[in-house]
């Protein structure tokens, strides 16, 4: 009977108590000796130490930082959690589900393993085996079918046929019914009357074959030799494997066949180009090494029984009459001369020999003398004796096949043969050209699809991806531009060129992929999972083949050496494959499957490369294999960065990406993050945070991560407190760890309450983001690691740079979120001095140092004040109000601004200082400014060194005040009678501090004849401040008569990344459009 999920889960947490027992008893000894099970049973708070399960696990979590700690880290102490949970729901017979009950056994299993539990674990891995074969098949029904057998999602423009729509594949492709074997032409089953009928039917063999160059030039010379025209009497057909020797001459056998040249597609125009009117009557002889074996013989139907080659050729020819002439010779394996060989050839001229395989058959004989087919110097003698009797026989033709590639060579005897037969043939044969790249588009094409007949259509999608190669070409390979590629595009289509391309010249390379044959295996197998899926693309690119599939998965599987199906199924294309499982993520690339597209024209691009040394795809390429009109290219690029960040096979190196069958070190990156304790985590954060304080924006001091409220001084000075990466804060939180330690800090310092409250200002972590900031720190960690340790863990040149490269990149993002998660300014504030303290959370969104980002944003919507005018001054004094009777201390004053949330928050003593200036200088001090004196008097009661309406230079100390202007009018009024007036008109007066009249009258005023003033600009509103600068404060001065204003710009930037080549160019060149008078960089 069948195991239910919970009697599973029982099973392992047996298992669980078995290999947890011993670990748990050896490590709590280990530290408290043999008093061990009295400390277990008071934290079990028992009397009994019952040893099961969740005693187990409770001892472990209760004494997990005084033992266990030292041996588990915290993945363990996780799991340890986690379990405890699994065992009170099957304590409670809860239902477990069959990811529930995985889940479960997979902890068990990670335990068990941590701990050293081998037998224990084994058991375990066997359990989750089991449960994972069931998952797979309640799934396979569910998922697999849906998901991974889901056509590509594609956004091509609407408007264009799908290929499908306008070619049709043949039947047999369509239906899947065709068999690989049959992509084989075989001539030894075309001559007994065996095979498909696309071989051995003339006329359907004609009409399926594509006549290239190669073998148009092959069957005219055949037509001219045995017409008496002329012609070459020896051809060899030399190409790498499958590169259609054996297809040529199955078109020769089928064109002397007998059959009317009518019946045969394009013979006519053979004919006609060697001027032939009718086919020739030749008679025919195949001679096939692989299918004829030199240690046998063999008997024919009229009883001849024949040793050799010669032997059988002189059958074919003549039978038993043309074999009596080589009997003896064939009888005891000797070669017959060429004069007997050239008697046979002039009896049945015109006569045309096809042998293939020839070196497959000598080589069998290499070292044997005593077997039928004669020896192997014998079989030579043969070759030589062959060639020089049909080259003296006017209408006799030799074609034979001989190999390129090692793996038709075979050993030191197929290698011998070789070596003899090409010394035999080149001195008379003649050379013979293969197809072409191009023609061989048009073979495939020919052999799976019927032929197409609405042009209209194909020609509107091949336009349409022209201009999209033409119109975005910095995205695609430059000779995609051209009309050229265009033409290909025709010519290979309802296939990309791209793809063609990648498979002649990649795949081909490999010495057990057929060039012609391999390729039609394999697009047969791709077009018949295509046709199936409804899919619905313009053309079937590399991104289209459907590696998912198990029949084109293992044809593409079976040409590779290297253990290439795990890296599919996790990297590249599956049900469960990390493509798949990002486009379901990311709906920006899942529209597309741009991810999954990728990574297929990656594999399709770069895993027959491997071992080359220019491995992989240029990002355009992979572009090129991907993208379709009417989609947005960029989403390709986009998803090749996440996939080459995220992928565990897949390299980088520049522009180049491929896939390989060992793990990147970003595996290895990935392993040493998820090990990063958080301890180590926020010490990399705070480190971090520390430099910040080098950029203090317009605050006075920056303090980072204090750890107690002692940490922060209490001074005037406006100051950012950065909060520890642990405090985060959420919107609105009043409950968040941030605002909870922002208001003790702002409350006390020490054991004193704070004084200056108003000088402080708080900036946090964003809780929702602060995970992601954790996983780049992760991250950094683990390359900067690696990248220390490279020559013990034996990284090689190009992993080397990688690292190096993998860690800057981290290191960049690490800069930029901890930019992007501190983004929460705590401001304290009251609207009133009777009201409670209110905090306004200001959320940051520019991208700069924190405590630059975050004055910005204060000073812009004046919450800290880096300038104050004197009439803002006076405001404040009147509306708290801030005096002390008629006047205030400045020394009071600047407590009041540091001390008070209610009142303005100033940068620092500076600003109120110049505010006080500003107020004084005023010539409408009564209304809108003050007075300031040295010193009040109290004995003499009244201000020594009052001053007013005039620049003056303030001294902030214990003495000198501010004086209300109405009392400060009163003292000049009582000293200098005749100055009532003074007041209105704004005239400057100085009240001596000797208390005594003026000897002389006071003078008019001089009126002030320069003005002049710097400003500071905001860089990302420059425009809004210049143009209230020129209303508020130019247009003034330009609208007195005989006013000259000269305005000066000047500009600073430090960029500490550096500026690239591409800005200075663009900078320098609008500085001289704008006529700057002096511009230029420094690069310091």
């Amino acid at each position: 009977m069948a195991l239910t999920n919970y009697e599973r889960v029982g099973k392992a947490l047996e298992l669980l108590k078995s290999g947890l027992s011993p670990f748990v008893e050896n490590e709590m000894k280990a530290v408290h000796g043999e008093s061990w099970k009295d400390v277990a049973r008071q934290g079990l708070e028992v009397k009994k130490l019952h040893w099961d399960v969740q005693a187990i696990l409770s001892v472990m979590w209760n004494n997990w930082n005084s033992v266990f700690n030292k041996t588990l880290g915290h993945t363990e102490r996780s799991i340890v959690s986690e379990l405890r949970d699994v065992r009170n729901r099957w304590a409670h017979q809860e239902p477990f589900s069959t990811d529930d009950a995985y889940r479960a056994i997979d902890s068990i299993h990670r335990l068990l393993t941590a701990v050293a539990a081998p037998d224990e674990a084994i058991s375990a891995e066997h359990q989750k085996q089991e449960l994972l074969r069931i998952r797979y098949e309640e799934q396979a029904r569910k998922e697999v079918k849906k998901v991974a057998a889901t056509a590509i999602e594609t956004g091509a423009s609407a408007g264009f046929k799908p290929w499908r729509e306008i070619a049709t594949p043949h039947e047999d492709v369509a239906r899947g019914k065709y068999q690989q074997a049959e992509f084989a032409a075989d001539l030894s089953q075309v001559y007994r009357g065996e095979g498909s009928p696309e071989y051995k039917d003339p006329a359907e063999f004609y009409r399926r074959t594509f006549l290239t160059e190669g073998l148009h030039n092959l069957l005219a010379d055949a037509l001219a030799r045995l017409s008496g025209n002329g012609g070459n009497p020896v051809i060899n057909l030399q190409t790498n494997f499958g590169g259609g020797k054996t297809h040529s001459m199955l078109a020769l056998y089928h064109l002397f066949s007998g059959v009317k040249s009518n019946e045969l597609l394009e013979v006519d125009k053979i004919m006609k180009s060697v001027e032939v009117t009718t086919l020739p009557k030749v008679k025919r002889a195949v001679l096939v090494g692989t299918a004829l074996s030199p240690a046998q013989t063999r008997k024919k139907d009229d009883g001849t029984v024949v040793h050799t080659l010669w032997g059988e050729l002189a059958w074919q020819l003549l039978g038993k009459d043309g074999y009596k002439l080589v009997a003896d010779a064939d009888k005891h394996g000797i070669s017959p001369g060429s004069d007997i060989l050239r008697d046979i050839f002039n009896k049945v001229a015109p006569c045309l020999i096809l042998i293939d395989e020839w070196v497959a058959y000598i080589r069998l004989l290499y070292g044997k003398s005593d077997i039928p087919g004669g020896t192997f110097d014998a079989s030579l003698t043969f070759a030589q004796s062959l060639t020089e009797a049909v080259r003296a026989v006017p209408k006799a033709m030799l074609v034979a096949s001989l190999p390129s590639s090692n793996i038709e060579i075979g050993g030191e005897g197929g290698r011998e043969a070789l070596d003899r037969l090409r010394n035999t043939f080149g001195r008379m044969e003649t050379s013979w050209r293969p197809a072409t790249a191009e023609e061989s588009f048009e073979i495939v094409r020919r052999r799976l699809f019927e032929p197409i007949k609405d042009f209209k259509a194909r020609d509107a999608v091949i336009r349409a991806y022209s201009e999209m190669y033409r119109t975005q070409s910095q995205e695609f390979p430059s000779n995609c531009r051209e009309g050229e590629y265009e033409r290909r595009m025709q010519s290979a289509y309802p296939i990309h060129p791209e793809l063609f391309d990648r498979l002649y010249n990649d795949w081909s390379s490999l010495e057990t992929f057929q060039r012609t044959r391999g390729v039609l295996r394999l697009m047969a197998a791709v077009i018949h999972v295509l046709w199936e899926r409804n899919d619905a693309s313009l053309l079937i690119m590399p991104a289209n083949i459907p590696i998912d599939a198990p029949n084109v998965r293992s044809e593409l599987l079976r040409y590779l050496e290297d253990p290439w199906a795990p890296v599919i199924e996790s990297d590249v294309d599956g049900p469960h494959s990390l493509p798949l499982q990002m486009d379901r993520d990311n709906p920006n690339l899942g529209r597309y499957s741009a991810c999954r597209r990728v990574s297929r024209t990656i594999y399709i691009g770069s895993a027959p490369t491997l071992t080359s040394a220019n491995r992989g795809l240029e990002d355009r390429l992979i572009k090129l294999g991907c993208a379709q009109p009417g989609e947005t290219v960029a989403t390709f690029g986009d998803a090749l960065r996440k996939l080459a960040e995220r992928a565990t096979h897949l390299y980088v190196d520049g522009k180049r990406y491929w896939y390989s069958t060992q793990p990147t070190v970003t595996r290895l990156a990935q392993d040493r993050a998820s090990q990063q304790s958080h301890d180590k985590v926020f010490e990399e954060i705070k480190q971090r945070l520390r430099e910040e304080q080098s950029y203090r924006g317009e605050f006075a001091k920056v303090h980072t991560c204090p750890d107690s409220d002692s940490d922060i001084p209490d001074d005037k000075e406006a100051r950012l407190v950065i909060l520890k990466p642990e405090l985060t804060y959420f919107s609105n939180g009043k409950d968040s760890p941030a605002l909870i330690e922002a208001k003790k800090i702002l409350e006390q310092r020490g054991s004193s309450p704070r004084r200056y409250r108003n000088s402080l200002v708080f900036i946090a972590a964003d809780k929702a983001l602060f995970e992601d900031l954790g996983q780049s720190v992760r991250d950094y960690l683990a390359w900067r690691s690696i990248e220390a340790e490279r020559e013990a863990l034996n990284l090689d040149v190009f992993q080397s740079n990688q690292t190096k490269t993998k860690r800057q990149q981290a290191n960049e993002t690490v800069e930029h979120r901890i930019q992007e998660t501190y983004r929460w300014l705590l401001i304290p504030s009251q609207s009133d001095p009777h009201k409670a303290i209110e905090w306004k959370q200001i959320k940051l969104q520019s991208q700069d140092h924190l405590a630059v980002k975050a004055s910005k944003k204060l000073v812009n919507d004046g919450l800290l004040l880096n300038n104050f005018s004197g009439l803002g001054l006076r405001l404040e004094l009147d509306k708290i109000p801030l005096w002390r009777g008629d006047h205030v201390s400045l020394r009071q004053l600047s407590e009041d601004f540091a001390q008070y949330l209610y009142l303005s928050r100033f940068r620092d003593e500076g600003v109120l200082i110049k505010a006080i200036e500003n107020g004084v200088s005023q010539t409408s001090w009564t209304q809108d400014g003050f007075a300031y004196a040295d010193k009040w008097d109290e004995s003499a009661k009244r201000y020594r060194g009052l001053t007013h309406g005039r620049l003056i230079s303030v001294v902030m100390d214990a003495d000198s005040v501010l004086v209300k202007p109405d009392v400060a009018l009163k003292q000049i009024e009582e000293t200098q009678p005749d100055a009532g007036h003074i007041p209105g008109a704004g005239r400057p007066v100085t009240t001596p501090t000797s208390g005594e009249l003026p000897d002389e009258p006071p003078k008019e005023p001089t009126l002030p004849k320069r003005f002049y003033g710097v400003v500071s600009l905001d860089g990302i509103r420059v425009g809004r401040d210049a143009g209230r600068i020129a209303e508020e404060v130019i247009q003034h001065l330009s609208s007195i008569p005989g006013a000259t204003v000269d305005i000066t710009m000047e500009i600073n930037a430090k960029v500490p990344s550096g500026i690239a080549g591409d800005k200075v160019r663009t900078i320098l060149e609008n500085c001289r459009t704008l006529k700057f008078k002096t511009q230029g960089f420094e690069e310091e």
